[in-house]
């Protein structure tokens, strides 16, 4: 599994309608093989930032089948006018995890 993380940095006062835009491109995501969840964090200090978080089975999930479809154009569409900057994207694997 890889994860995949991104801090959002969204244009002030367009909250609302990024949220609103972020559940309809969240269709799109969700179509692609290798896709397992994703979920969006609002941080607590700045209203304007929200953490991506996404699971994929492997990296070719996301730079390849997501990337390279008409998902991705449609979810780019709906999104990337809301960044600034635009989001720098880090992929990761679990190297270690709590039992507790």
């Amino acid at each position: 599994m890889i994860q995949e993380v991104v801090i959002l940095n969204i244009i002030p006062e367009k909250n609302a309608v990024f949220l609103k835009d972020f559940k309809k491109a969240s269709l799109f995501i969700s179509k692609i093989e290798g896709y397992i969840k994703h979920s969006l964090s609002q941080c607590l200090e700045d209203e304007n930032k929200y953490f991506l978080y996404v699971e994929w089975k492997t990296l070719k999930s996301h730079t390849v089948n997501f990337r390279e479809s008409g998902n991705y154009q449609s979810w780019k569409a709906l999104l990337h006018k809301y960044y600034d900057p635009f989001p720098e994207v880090a992929h990761y694997r679990m190297v270690f995890q709590s039992k507790f």
